[in-house]
């Protein structure tokens, strides 16, 4: 049931033609009405409309990674941390989230020098 006056918006069924907002997803109600403003349309105008999704996962870069493996340069933050094996000061380091999201995260520290690695659980 929506109404003949010109849209402002032209667009698929998720949005609003009227004021843009995004449309609620359609239920057992006859119609779906805009939290917005005062646009109706018939519940059954949504049959024909396709939903389609995909996932994309990130790739690493993959760039930094060769030139890191070419030179043999760690790269990363710095920290003010003497390596335990060797003595020379400055490790560079990286964290991740090995445990539940409850618990702090697991700190990787690695030597630029002798390569030693290092774990830290906070």
């Amino acid at each position: 049931m929506s109404s003949k006056k010109a849209r402002v918006f032209i667009s698929d069924l998720d949005f609003c033609p009227d004021c843009g907002s995004v449309l609620p997803l359609p239920t057992f109600e006859q119609f779906v009405a805009c939290k917005t403003c005062s646009f109706k349309i018939d519940v059954n105008e949504f049959d024909t409309a396709k939903t389609t999704s995909r996932i994309v996962f990130n790739e690493p870069d993959k760039a930094a990674l060769k030139a890191q493996e070419e030179t043999g340069d760690l790269t990363g933050p710095t920290v003010d941390r003497n390596c335990p094996k060797c003595g020379h000061e400055g490790m560079v380091y990286t964290t991740r989230q090995t445990r539940s999201a409850d618990e702090g995260q697991t700190v990787f520290f690695s030597c630029p020098d002798c390569r030693f690695q290092e774990i830290e659980y906070s």
